[in-house]
């Protein structure tokens, strides 16, 4: 990843995705928020204890940053469920009264409409096919990653856009590590098919999960970027559910814009 700053802002990019012309993307560090104490300083997620105004402000700030048009947040549950947004329909999603769409991934094919996963550990991972011109976002946990929520979506991309797994970019956001994935009863969470993931003892590397769940959906290896960036490790930049409990989300972006 490469670290930009715009506007005061600071956030990180992919090279395989910021080479592409048509899009824009960031995952954006901790820093240069308006939320105070434990949720300091970018936090993006209501619910969790932080007050209302500065998550707003936040969002915004995020958004101007990216000049983007809407915003789409999901209220994500560790699922498998993914939400398809286009001209025509939101897969039967739609938010109502506000409240954002049930799902831990979203794929669409609409100009500046910018898809946001909220982070603390799990797994962002962003996809773009620029043939079809489509845009994914998919927050993958371990049980995300047990369920295979990223292969889903690619098929979902495939099925829904027609788009051509060779031809999808995609890269692995910060997340906690190998050096810092503990399942201490991964004999009764982790289906034994993941065994051979484990690093050290009782750790898991769920990038390298990832990694090859992509291959397996069809997306080239060359294609695949990792941060390689362990969040638990790197509280100074990302929050971290397992370093700190009590702390915010910070973003991971992706969206496309108008193409000359």
């Amino acid at each position: 990843m490469k670290s930009l700053n715009r506007n005061g802002v600071s956030f990180y990019q992919f090279e395989n995705l910021a080479r592409l012309p048509g899009i824009d993307h960031g995952i954006f560090a901790r820093t240069c928020g308006y939320s105070k104490g434990p949720y300091s300083s970018l936090n993006v997620s209501y619910g969790i204890g932080d007050e209302k105004t500065a998550v707003a402000n936040n969002r915004a700030r995020i958004a101007d940053t990216l000049a983007a048009g809407t915003m789409t947040y999901l209220d994500q549950v560790h699922g498998c469920e993914i939400a398809l947004i286009d001209q025509h329909q939101n897969s039967g999603k739609t938010s109502v009264d506000g409240r954002p769409i049930r799902a831990d991934a979203a794929v669409t094919n609409l100009t500046d409409h910018y898809l946001v996963i909220q982070v603390a550990d799990c797994q962002p991972v962003l996809m773009y096919e620029p043939t079809r011109r489509v845009v994914a976002n998919v927050h993958s946990g371990w049980r995300g990653s047990i369920g295979n929520i990223i292969g889903r979506t690619v098929d979902a991309m495939v099925r829904h856009f027609r788009c051509r797994p060779d031809r999808i970019q995609a890269a692995i956001g910060p997340s906690l590590g190998p050096c810092c994935a503990e399942f201490i009863n991964y004999k009764t969470e982790i289906p034994e098919k993941f065994w051979t993931y484990r690093a050290t003892n009782n750790h898991f590397d769920f990038w390298a999960i990832s990694s090859d769940q992509l291959i397996d959906a069809g997306v080239p290896k060359k294609n695949i970027a990792s941060s390689q960036a362990c969040t638990r490790c790197r509280t100074d930049d990302f929050y971290s559910y397992r370093a700190e409990k009590n702390t915010g989300r910070f973003a991971a972006v992706i969206g496309m814009t108008n193409v000359e």
